[in-house]
């Protein structure tokens, strides 16, 4: 059992490090990162096609991983 989990681990590890790489920039440079967060803060930016689907996926991605390490933790 553990050592299924622990493959489980690596392999949703490897997909979450996939899906933040993919991931395009939400803000570009020191002025993009003071205006781009008041932007995302208050919702201005809606994402679009392959940016909602890796959005969703990290957040699915990071969930599994999270339960995942609870899991493994609770076994050993």
């Amino acid at each position: 059992m553990h050592a299924l989990l622990v493959t489980l681990l690596v392999i949703v590890c490897i997909a979450l490090i996939v899906c933040v790489l993919l991931q395009s920039g939400k803000s570009a440079g020191l002025s993009g990162a003071i205006s781009g967060g008041a932007e995302q803060l208050f919702g201005k930016q809606k994402a679009r096609g392959l940016d909602l689907v890796l959005h969703r996926a990290t957040v699915v991605l990071s969930v599994i991983f999270f339960a995942l390490t609870l899991l493994i933790a609770y076994f050993e």
